[in-house]
């Protein structure tokens, strides 16, 4: 079997059950699954970062918020693009001042991502939660 044909075919079929989650739909009465609990998934947050060879790396950040408050929670489901943008601009100055070689700091990471969740918000109460930081 030619390689290209078989690793195309199994990252295909890697995508099926993500397309079917992606659409919202389930198998009882196809209606779009709610997630429990007061989690909002803000979703990965990427930047690009020049290596000490000259290369461009990118670092993702997975990134979702626990809101206990349902009025701030319902407030935060609808701030979700304008969660995704402070976060995006505030990983990218951090990316563009981090050395080459260097390990990024996720405290930093999620100190400044935590700063821009109250001020968008706009109070305290909704908390970051990062899922993984990623140097590829």
């Amino acid at each position: 079997m030619n390689r290209r044909c078989f690793i195309m075919l199994t990252s295909l079929l890697g995508l099926a059950p993500n397309i079917a989650w992606a659409s919202g739909k389930t198998a009882e009465g196809g209606k779009a699954k709610k997630p429990d609990g007061p989690y909002v998934a803000v979703g990965l947050i990427t930047a690009s970062i020049m290596r000490d060879n000259g290369r461009r790396s990118v670092l993702a950040v997975d990134t979702g918020i626990d809101v206990p408050d349902p009025a701030l929670f319902a407030k935060a489901e609808k701030l979700t693009p304008r969660l995704q943008a402070a976060y995006v601009q505030s990983l990218q100055t951090y990316a563009v001042g981090l050395l080459p070689g260097r390990v990024p700091d996720a405290d930093y990471i999620s100190r400044e991502l935590q700063k821009q969740t109250d001020a968008v918000v706009g109070r305290p109460g909704a908390r970051l939660l990062l899922g993984s930081v990623i140097l590829n």
